[in-house]
């Protein structure tokens, strides 16, 4: 397959931090990149009040998602306009233009289209725990994989283009072990979790759900520089903040997918290698 195409769904800007060693990677070998996020983070918190206001988060959070992108090379980004809901359990969660209180037919056909119009080889989105069960991104990991399906079906969502089918979906998480090693390593250090009470058996991916590993410390600078232009989101005492090179590199060099639906992978392929056999 001569057009390599990889379309990330997530929820929130700085979502895709999670894959922008391998959306990175992609670039740099020529296939086409882009991002689709379903909010624009409006109800997360402001690092430094000169930056922006509860008003203007949501503008300043797709700027800042710009930027970051731009950083590892892609440009295509796409919004599907809903509201950010907030962490489970906010107010924020009953707000009607909540991402979770969106009809989940219109919020499908809102990724079919996306996919349509891009064409993306590769969909990539969160696992079904959201990594750490924010339900923002439990809404968007079963609506993409809703839209994965119903994007090369005619019969679905007639209207919003020509039926494209991607040949494979994946899931990018944190393996749980790592999950559980990055939560002792806060708790060891005094830095405040974003994880809070959450049963850590239950988030991310198991080891043997894993089917690639890519490994990207090559981009860890990279990495690094387009985080930072998240900058609403770089609290003084987060975690991404706080962290020193070398534990940088240990938690943000491996990348982990697992492969959920579509065209099986050839034996033997190896383990970085998400389009093989395409």
């Amino acid at each position: 397959m001569l057009d390599r195409a990889v379309l990330a769904c997530y929820a929130h800007p700085d979502d895709e931090q999670g894959v922008s060693g391998f959306l990175h990677r992609c670039v740099q070998q020529g296939a086409r990149v882009g991002i689709l996020c379903a909010t624009r983070g409006e109800v997360g918190e402001i690092a430094d009040p000169s930056l922006a206001t509860p008003e203007t988060l949501g503008a300043v959070r797709e700027q800042e998602l710009r930027r970051a992108a731009a950083v590892i090379g892609v440009q295509d980004v796409f919004f599907l306009d809903y509201r950010d809901s907030g962490m489970a359990g906010s107010p924020e969660n009953a707000d009607p233009r909540a991402f979770i209180n969106a009809d989940p037919h219109e919020a499908v056909g809102r990724i079919v289209k996306v996919i349509r119009a891009f064409k993306p080889t590769l969909l990539i989105t969160f696992d079904e725990s959201g990594i750490y069960g924010h339900p923002d991104h439990v809404a968007i990991s079963r609506w993409t994989t809703r839209a994965f399906y119903a994007a090369g079906d005619p019969s679905c969502y007639p209207e919003l283009g020509e039926p494209f089918a991607p040949a494979r979906l994946y899931y990018a998480s944190l393996r749980r072990d790592r999950l559980k090693q990055f939560a002792a390593f806060l708790a060891q250090n005094g830095i405040a979790s974003p994880l809070g009470e959450i049963d850590l058996d239950q988030m991310g991916l198991a080891a043997d759900q894993i089917t690639h590993t890519v490994y990207v410390p090559e981009y860890a600078d990279l990495k690094r520089r387009s985080v930072e232009e998240h900058r609403t989101q770089l609290l003084p005492n987060s975690p991404l903040s706080v962290l020193g090179d070398e534990m940088w590199r240990i938690f943000r060099s491996v990348e982990y997918f697992a492969l959920v639906a579509g065209t099986p992978v050839p034996e033997g392929a190896p383990e970085d290698d998400l389009f093989a056999g395409l």
